[in-house]
C-alpha cells in the first residue's frame, strides 16, 4: 500500500463533531499543530507556523473521540494523510485530513485517566451462558462410572500421572 502515514502531536481545535452514519460512528475535528523553534537572537522558544488538519475517526474510535476530547486538549494523532485540492466560487481550496488510526492525550503535557470502553452486546449476538465442561469425566466414559484403577486412569490422563 503506498499510503503515507503520519504522526501529529497538537492540540484540539475544534469541538469534535460526532455523527451516526449508515456505515457506523464518524467523528471529526480541527487539529492545531504549531511547531516551536529556539530564537537564538532573544534566547526564548518561539511559535513558528501552525498547520491545520481535519481528523476523521470511524467506528468505535469516533465514539471515544466523542467522551474523550475537548477543545484545546493536547493529543497525538497518527493515520493516513489525505491532501485534497478543490475549487470553490472560482478559488483553489487544498485541505489536508488525517484518516484517524489511533489518538490519545499527550502525557508529556498532561495526565489522563484511562478508561476502557465497553462493548455493548446486541441481542441478535446475545447466546445463552453455556454450562461449564465436566473436566472430570475421562474421555469414553459415561458420567457416573467408575475407572478400573488409579493406573488406567493415569493412562487415559497424563497429567494424572505427573501429579501422584
Amino acid at each position: 500500500m503506498n499510503e503515507t502515514s503520519v504522526c501529529a502531536v497538537g492540540n484540539v481545535a475544534t469541538q469534535p463533531v460526532y455523527r451516526e452514519l449508515a456505515s457506523g460512528p464518524s467523528a471529526r475535528f480541527r487539529l492545531a499543530v504549531t511547531s516551536r523553534y529556539f530564537d537564538r537572537e532573544k534566547q526564548v522558544w518561539a511559535d513558528g507556523h501552525t498547520n491545520f488538519f481535519t481528523v476523521w475517526a470511524n467506528r468505535q474510535l469516533a465514539t471515544n473521540v466523542a467522551a474523550s476530547l475537548g477543545v484545546g486538549d493536547p493529543v497525538i494523532v497518527q493515520g493516513r494523510l489525505k491532501v485534497r485540492t478543490d475549487v470553490r466560487e472560482g478559488q483553489s481550496w487544498t485541505s489536508a485530513d488525517i484518516d484517524a488510526t489511533a489518538i490519545g492525550h499527550d502525557l508529556a503535557r498532561g495526565t489522563s485517566a484511562f478508561r476502557r470502553a465497553g462493548r455493548p452486546e446486541s441481542a441478535a449476538t446475545a447466546q445463552p451462558p453455556r454450562p461449564e465442561p465436566d473436566w472430570e469425566t475421562p474421555p469414553g466414559r459415561a458420567e457416573g462410572s467408575e475407572a478400573g484403577s488409579e493406573a488406567e486412569a493415569a493412562q487415559q490422563r497424563p497429567e494424572l500421572a505427573a501429579v501422584t
